[in-house]
This record gives structure tokens, C-alpha cells and sequence, in this order.
């Protein structure tokens, strides 16, 4: 079966060896994402609630070019560094996901990548065009 590998183009998919997005068959795979821009900027400063809306845009993005959309997720997996912000990135994840709902976990992690982040999710898809 063809595999359809999806890059954003930064440095850190060659050095550490992984696509940003990517489709088999009918299913699709996002890799784990954060509010980083293309140009590597934060967005949502400090605020795991402004974080998460910016990421679940990205998602978007990444899985129209495997053929998805948003509709066919049916796994999410969220990560949060602060606990306390569970609840608020539990609800930007609703606000998004309210009719589609994905299965899911939220975890708290010691940390994430480039030390800023307070949010990071990744998702799967099943495709169904």
C-alpha cells in the first residue's frame, strides 16, 4: 500500500527522521504539534487556551493535504505541560471536536519541544474519501 509522507520543511523532520503528517490506505496520522509557526514564532504566549485553537488550525491544515479533514479524526492525543491548564484546553479541544468526538487523552508532560510550549496534540484519521 502507498505510503504519502507530509513535511512542513523544517530542519527537525530530516534530523530526527519523521514526517509532519502522513497517509496509508484510508488512514491519516499528524505527528504531535504546537503552536510554533512556520518562521518558529509561539502562539498563544503563555496561555494554553489561545495555544490550542492555533494548533488544532495547523491539524486542520496537515490533514487536508493527506485528503482529510477534521471530520475524520477519530483519535486525539493532547499533551499539556501545566495541569491547571487541562480544563481550558479540554475546551478549545470541545469547541472544535463538540460533534465529531474523537476518541482522546489529555496527559500532563514534563516538558516539550524548543521550552515554550504549554500545549502539543496529534491526531488520527480515518479517511473516508
Amino acid at each position: 500500500m502507498p505510503r504519502q509522507n507530509i513535511d512542513s520543511g523544517t530542519s527537525r523532520e530530516a534530523i530526527a527522521g519523521f514526517s509532519r503528517a502522513g497517509r496509508v490506505g484510508d488512514q491519516g496520522f499528524v505527528s504531535g504539534t504546537t503552536a510554533h509557526d512556520a518562521q518558529g514564532q509561539l502562539h498563544g504566549g503563555d496561555d494554553a487556551h489561545a495555544e490550542a485553537p492555533y494548533i488544532l488550525t495547523k491539524l486542520n491544515s496537515e490533514l487536508e493535504q493527506a485528503g482529510a479533514s477534521l471530520q475524520d479524526v477519530v483519535r486525539t492525543r493532547v499533551y499539556v505541560l501545566r495541569l491547571d491548564d487541562w480544563r481550558e484546553v479540554a475546551r478549545a479541544h470541545g469547541e472544535v471536536f463538540a460533534t465529531i468526538r474523537p476518541a482522546n487523552t489529555l496527559v500532563q508532560v514534563a516538558g516539550l519541544v524548543d521550552g515554550g510550549p504549554l500545549v502539543e496534540i496529534e491526531a488520527d484519521a480515518i479517511i473516508q474519501r
